[in-house]
């Protein structure tokens, strides 16, 4: 299985996360703006996930919610600058329960052969924030996620679904 990589430099205010997956890029941006893609991928196994908005243009906004087995909720929400694109995604990307911490994400689809390298670079409005989101498990959370996005991406290659 491909190695997700996530690096955090000490001092710097940012987390760059990368990954390979066997998969057209065009099936890489549809499960980041499909909702019914995403919600099969996005967050950890062990909770629900739900997408109550997701604009995916230039000034356009999302929100999505994950559910805790306990029925705990944990929002996040954003706005895409520039017109998402296989080319790449921008996004912010704010925790609702810690509003005015926003950071922004940009995401890129490389695509060389038959492989996809994704990458995820979020910037931070501060280092603090930056070791508050480390803090907070999300390398299990991101993890999870990848490999969820990867069993995703090779059962819809495989059932032949390889376009956008």
């Amino acid at each position: 299985m491909t190695q997700t990589d996530i690096v955090a430099v000490p001092g710097l205010p940012q987390i760059v996360i990368t990954r390979d997956f066997r998969a057209p890029r065009d099936l890489l941006f549809r499960a980041y703006t499909d909702p019914e893609l995403l919600v099969r991928w996005l967050g950890p196994r062990t909770m629900r996930m739900t997408v109550d908005r997701l604009d995916a243009r230039d000034g356009g906004t999302w929100r999505y919610v994950h559910y805790q087995p306990d029925g705990e909720e944990h929002a996040f929400h954003g706005v895409y600058h520039g017109t998402p694109s296989p080319d790449g995604i921008v996004q912010t990307y704010e925790y609702e329960r810690m509003p005015g911490h926003v950071s922004l994400n940009t995401v890129t689809f490389d695509e060389r052969g038959s492989t996809t390298t994704f990458r995820q670079n979020t910037v931070f409005q501060s280092v603090s924030d930056r070791d508050g989101y480390v803090r907070s498990g999300m390398e299990e959370g991101v993890r999870d996620s990848m490999e969820r996005l990867g069993e995703l991406l090779a059962a819809l290659t495989t059932a032949g679904h390889r376009g956008a």
